[in-house]
């Protein structure tokens, strides 16, 4: 059995660092991406949670699948949580991840240390063809910098100073940030879930990329012959079993 799931996210930054926690579990990981005709989920809840089951929900309703989508993001309490939901569009729609962190610099400055206080909240959902399985939220507290430092991560991690570190997470190499992060906080507990589920289920969603490659994983009009095709021996398939049904029960009469 293939313990596989898709992650609902098209954020390609989410996707590299959770493929990266993920990695050694035995859990195949297939992006939103090979499935072209799913459109974006609006996150217009009013929490991490509220947008991460939103995501879940609708992108497992479209692929018949276990997804599991995330909603993370920073509050500061000097801002009264801001930017919160609003963190990845902070500097308004299309800015930059350094737009985001220079107006953060820019709201807190002067302030001292004592004043800086943050913190970073992911939410996980869990869901499999529309409804849920599992649902976390993990925190890593910290606190603001004065100024943008490192390369590494992305976001909010340039600025970023986690408890017990005098380093942003942009500073820290990924297997430190990998060991404290809300995200890997939250992925470690959703994970159990994720192998607890498959463990569990007899007739799981299992996703045939073949086929799904072969119909929709095209920029252009669907090969009408190959979707012809494979109806015509799923109808062939249905048709033989139902034959083998009625045999059996008549050689059972």
């Amino acid at each position: 059995m293939n313990k596989q799931i898709i992650l609902g996210t098209k954020n390609k930054d989410k996707r590299r660092e959770i493929e990266r926690l993920l990695k050694g579990s035995g859990i195949k990981v297939l992006a939103l991406q090979d499935f072209l005709r799913c459109a974006d989920a609006v996150e217009d809840g009013k929490t991490f949670e509220a947008n991460a089951r939103k995501k879940a929900r609708v992108y497992s309703r479209h692929t018949r699948a276990l997804v599991l989508a995330d909603d993370s993001g920073l509050s500061v309490f000097a801002l009264n949580g801001r930017p919160g939901v609003y963190s990845a569009r902070f500097a308004g729609p299309g800015r930059t991840y350094h737009d985001n962190n220079k107006k953060l610099l820019r709201l807190l400055k002067d302030r001292p240390k004592a004043g800086r206080s943050a913190k970073f909240i992911c939410s996980m959902a869990l869901y499999a063809s529309g409804r849920p399985v599992a649902v976390v939220k993990k925190e890593c507290r910290g606190r603001i910098a004065e100024v943008e430092k490192g390369k590494n991560g992305f976001g909010y991690d340039p600025v970023f100073i986690p408890e017990g570190y005098f380093k942003t997470f942009a500073e820290l190499s990924p297997k430190v940030k990998n060991k404290i992060s809300h995200r890997s906080k939250a992925l470690r507990a959703i994970r159990i879930s994720i192998l607890d589920y498959w463990r569990r289920s007899r007739s799981h969603p299992e996703i045939s990329l073949v086929k799904r490659d072969a119909l929709w994983r095209t920029e252009t009009k669907p090969d009408e012959e190959a979707i012809s095709s494979a109806i015509w021996t799923t109808n062939t398939a249905k048709s033989q079993a139902a034959r083998k049904r009625r045999s059996a029960r008549e050689v059972s009469g």
